[in-house]
């Protein structure tokens, strides 16, 4: 009597439980196309769809943390930008993969989306350029937070380094947006790749007959006095050159902040002026000596004379 209780409810279970269950993921919830093309889409292909997000997303985050365990708060920070961009391409490849071992053909997606994808691969080629941009700036460290660097003539501190973009400060306070790109296909001025010490210069010229040594003396007093301008290593001046006009002359001098420089090379150009008047030295402005020949008078006073002499 047990036993036969028991076979039934095996049956029961066998029968209707588990072949509801199979019912249940083999529905059909949309069919479109026919013949070969046929796409079924069941609950069982969702499930496993979201089973391998999981996995995939699991697997991403364990080697980014392998990959990244022995990096800094900010270069960790920037390759989570480059697993996201990792991420969505392994989604839509998980995607595809598991509708095909699930029994879904998967070719008229493909057929579908393959010019699809060629419309939008030649519309976002400069994306993918920022992107690859973004990922070699990241792996070699060409760009850090905080360089300063020249793009377009435009001077700016870099204060944060995304996948696509970079972003900068400029020395009036206004932000430029940089795509990762010009950073591999453009020359761009880094002013601290190498280190924060960079060498600046004013030029100022002098009029002929002034004293060449005093100048020189005045010249490093101007930059020895500023603020921000390095004792060591120390300021120079050098004699550029006779100018047409004047003696030309450059105070070159060090300092370990670039993005406030226009801001010390006034203050130098300040004291040089104030130093040139108390010591009498005198900046001369271009000046050109003007001769008008009168040819046409010249012509006529040799008539006349012929003239009288007839």
């Amino acid at each position: 009597m047990q036993e036969d209780v028991k076979d039934k409810i095996e049956e029961v279970v066998k029968e209707d439980v588990w072949g509801a269950i199979q019912d249940f993921f083999n529905f059909e919830i949309i069919t479109f196309g026919e013949g070969e093309n046929l796409v079924k889409i069941t609950p069982w292909a969702i499930l496993l769809v979201v089973l391998a997000f999981v996995m995939a997303s699991f697997l991403l985050k364990w080697i980014r943390v392998l990959f990244t365990r022995k990096m800094d708060a900010q270069d960790k920070n920037k390759f989570i930008s480059v697993f996201k961009f990792i991420k969505y391409i392994t989604y839509i490849v998980v995607v595809f993969m598991v509708l095909s071992a699930s029994g879904i053909n998967v070719t008229p997606f493909l057929a579908a989306s393959a010019a699809l994808l060629v419309g939008l691969g030649l519309a976002l080629q400069e994306l993918f350029q920022d992107v690859i941009g973004g990922i070699f700036i990241i792996l070699d460290k060409s760009l850090l937070v905080g360089d300063i660097v020249e793009v377009d003539g435009k001077v700016g501190r870099v204060f944060d380094i995304k996948l696509r973009t970079t972003r900068a400060i400029t020395r009036d306070d206004k932000i430029i947006i940089i795509p990762n790109h010009k950073f591999i296909s453009e020359t761009i001025y880094n002013y601290t790749q190498n280190h924060r010490t960079t060498r600046e210069s004013v030029n100022v010229g002098v009029a002929y007959g002034s004293d060449t040594r005093l100048v020189e003396k005045l010249l490093l007093k101007s930059v020895s006095e500023q603020r921000g301008v390095l004792k060591s290593p120390k300021p120079f001046v050098l004699f550029q050159d006779f100018g047409d006009s004047s003696l030309n002359f450059s105070v070159l001098f060090y300092i370990n902040d670039s993005f406030v420089e226009p801001r010390i090379k006034s203050e130098i150009r300040f004291k040089i002026d104030t130093l040139f008047r108390e010591n009498n030295i005198t900046i001369p402005f271009p000046q050109r000596d003007v001769h008008i020949f009168n040819t046409k008078l010249e012509t006529n006073k040799n008539d006349s004379d012929n003239l009288a002499e007839d």
